[in-house]
């Protein structure tokens, strides 16, 4: 059983590393990000929010804050997201240096950086936009920048200022990208694309979320108009109509649009700045603005006809469409006989799961033409990490800010609380996943039993919800219990031991997660190991 069980194990781990690869190179879909704004949230923390849907790394790092006495540089790297370590140089190439600061914040090391000790939080979406926007001889990723943003900002506006500057200054050469940056007060939309392969620089625009509305980007462009005469509002880059015109975007004369002009048509050929996915949370959140998917912009942001919890959230990332026209597994019914009653109903098969590969739907549309029609969820199964970040200005940073981080897939996966005063994370969660089946790393721990739910998911996925419910429950309702106990900590015996609570407290809520994922993996063995 055990040798049977691991070969079975280490064939989905390469089936899921060759479908990450597939999805990293060709499927554009990458990523969802979701923004709250303070007065849209139902306790007045801001929030954003990041699904990482690709074969990117795993593994998470607390990097600590640290203090330069003498002048000295940093590197710019190209290729952390694919290490599988903190420390491992595999691939890792330096694209340039900039001046190192003086001193630098604590973050949490994610693929996409996102949290840092002073309540400083992005998420991120890749929008690609227009391909001769690209000069690779732009020194930033867009990873990069965050990661520089996180270790020397404190606010959202400082952070989209300074990443202007250096894209100015150092070129930027990635591909189009949204960053949804936040602080315990605003939340931001940033888009950044390059200026084309003639000038190593970058052209950018900043859009603030109003405080009462809920705002999201899922890997297009979503900026339309800009009034940079309304600072409190909107930033940009100060090139950001002549690039336009220079590269024959815009002809000066139509009214400009952000979108149209860098991101372009969307990748099924449309003229459109939005995708299912955010026609689907907006017109949700606000059903009564009737929204159209035939439109040709959706706003970048709407106010909810109900506040939003940061559990509303983690609801919204683990979205199927269930139920809706898009759902996947829609026209997968049987019947099903209730043989002590003789009475029949039709149901959807219990083998039916909306996270089919691409080689099971076309075999069951072989089998009959139509009989799934795909469409890209909000939750995949390809996802190497979520996070739900709620900033809270009423609370000392450390334990204001709090990153409910997930691995895997967010719809079958638990979240666990690293606040910003979180000073390190159990060895597990240092080990990437996707490059390789390896027990010592978290992913796996979770990816086991989310793989064989999978079989039957319509029997499996009640004890998994039920398991992600608990988690969730677990984490709300202790947490004002974790925040008094900080600041008691703070008092009585100082800062060390109070971050040194949260700390323990962050490791054990991983490991009895990591338990239960494991427990939930050996019954699915068991229930499944007739393959029925």
């Amino acid at each position: 059983m055990k040798i049977h069980s691991t070969l079975f194990v280490i064939g989905m781990a390469f089936s899921q590393i060759i479908t990450a690869q597939t999805n990293l190179f060709h499927d554009p879909d990458c990523c969802t990000s979701i923004m709250v704004g303070r007065e849209a949230s139902a306790d007045g923390s801001v929030m954003t929010s990041h699904t990482c849907d690709s074969w990117y790394r795993t593994w998470v790092n607390v990097v600590p804050a640290r203090t330069y006495e003498r002048d000295t540089t940093m590197n710019i790297y190209n290729g952390r997201m694919h290490t599988e370590f903190p420390e491992d140089q595999t691939n890792l190439t330096v694209k340039g240096t900039i001046p190192q600061t003086k001193h630098s914040y604590a973050f949490l090391d994610t693929s996409y950086p996102c949290l840092n000790e002073k309540q400083l939080a992005m998420g991120e979406t890749t929008i690609s936009g227009r391909d001769t926007l690209r000069n690779e001889k732009g020194m930033f990723m867009i990873e990069e920048l965050a990661r520089v943003a996180l270790e020397r900002c404190s606010t959202a506006r400082q952070a989209i200022r300074l990443m202007g500057e250096l894209v100015k200054e150092y070129g930027y050469g990635d591909y189009g990208e949204c960053l949804t940056i936040a602080d315990p007060k605003e939340v931001w939309h940033f888009e950044v694309f390059g200026e084309g392969p003639d000038k190593v620089g970058g052209v950018w625009a900043a859009v603030r979320i109003p405080d009462g509305e809920v705002g999201i980007s899922a890997n297009i462009s979503r900026i339309s108009t800009l009034n940079l005469k309304d600072k409190d509002n909107y930033m940009a880059s100060d090139n950001v109509f002549d690039v336009a015109r220079k590269l024959k975007l815009w002809d000066g004369k139509e009214p400009f649009k952000f979108w149209r002009a860098y991101g372009g048509p969307n990748y099924a050929g449309k003229w459109q700045s939005f995708s299912i996915r955010e026609y689907f949370v907006l017109s949700r959140l606000a059903p009564s603005l009737k929204l159209n998917m035939d439109s040709e912009e959706l706003p970048l942001s709407v106010k909810p006809e109900k506040k939003l919890s940061a559990a509303d959230v983690m609801a919204l990332l683990r979205q199927t469409y269930e139920g809706t026209e898009w759902d996947v597994t829609r026209n997968l019914k049987v019947v099903k006989k209730d043989y002590k009653t003789g009475q029949t109903d039709t149901i959807i098969s219990p083998r039916a799961n909306p996270w089919m590969r691409s080689d099971e739907v076309q075999m069951l549309n072989g089998i009959k033409n139509g009989a799934v029609t795909s469409y890209r969820n909000i939750s995949v199964p390809q996802c190497a990490y979520s996070t739900v970040i709620q900033l809270r200005s009423w609370l000392p940073d450390a334990v204001g800010g709090v990153c409910w981080f997930s691995m895997d897939n967010p719809g079958q996966s638990p979240r666990v609380p690293i606040f910003c005063g979180t000073t390190d994370l159990p060895a597990i969660y240092k080990i990437c996943g996707n490059h390789r089946y390896r027990e010592d790393s978290a992913l796996w721990h979770y990816r086991r039993a989310n793989k064989l739910a999978t079989v039957r998911w319509g029997n499996a996925r009640g004890i998994m919800e039920a398991n992600i419910r608990h988690f969730e429950e677990k984490g709300f309702n202790e947490l004002p219990m974790v925040e008094a106990r900080y600041q008691d900590l703070l008092k009585a015996k100082g800062e060390e031991a109070a971050k040194a609570y949260l700390t323990d407290y962050t490791k054990d809520f991983i490991g009895a997660t990591i338990l239960r994922w494991d427990e939930m993996a050996a019954k699915y063995w068991n229930d499944y190991r007739f393959g029925f």
